[in-house]
């Protein structure tokens, strides 16, 4: 009988720490989906590096240029290395221009809820909504 009471605190106590742990370690269970998965902030922080690329590579058409271009015709003039039809994980990216100003977006349509649409322009200033 005494055996089986050592036992069963034994779980108790296991139980506890297995609570403990997982609190301290691995945070509460209802972020494990959209910005605070960790899966996701690296990929919402590749997206932001192919938007800047993208940008920089606005800036580098517009010097040359007097104007901004399209993605595609970035990525033919060869100022473009990303190829930004292919998206990242979920993301997919347009861009809207004139000759003074740009805005690139990438707009998530993966199975992840509550992922943000992340933009640029020509200030290189990156925003979420």
């Amino acid at each position: 009988m005494g055996g089986m009471m050592g036992f069963v605190a034994l779980l108790i106590a296991l139980g506890i720490g297995m609570f403990i742990y997982r609190q301290q370690f691995t945070g509460p269970g209802d972020i494990t989906q959209g910005t605070g998965n960790p899966k996701a902030a690296i990929n919402i922080t590749g997206v932001k590096n192919d938007l800047l690329r993208m940008a920089q590579a606005e800036r580098t058409y517009w010097a040359t240029n007097s104007h901004y271009a399209s993605l595609a015709d970035l990525q033919a003039s060869g100022d473009l290395a990303v190829d930004p039809s292919r998206g990242r994980d979920g993301y997919s990216y347009a861009a809207t221009f004139d000759e003074q100003t740009f805005t690139i977006t990438a707009t998530y349509a993966g199975p992840t809820p509550n992922m943000p649409t992340i933009s640029i322009d020509q200030t290189m200033q990156v925003s979420e909504q």
